[in-house]
């Protein structure tokens, strides 16, 4: 399932494949994981909760 999705990392991470940071893949839903264990676990959002998600963090404080 979590295997055969594509993930992407922020660019700010640095975005090549040895740089450590969170990775994220979008498809109906949200999955989450951390790309030093790409076999772990995976937190899951719906694609609301996603968008809500990013947009608390996008908006000014």
């Amino acid at each position: 399932m979590a295997q055969d999705r594509t993930w992407r990392k922020s660019t700010y991470s640095g975005g090549s494949g040895d740089s450590d940071c969170v990775e994220v893949s979008l498809a109906q839903d949200a999955l989450v994981r951390d790309s030093k264990n790409a076999g772990g676990a995976v937190l899951a959002f719906s694609a609301d909760a996603w968008h809500a998600l990013v947009g608390q963090i996008k908006a000014p404080s």
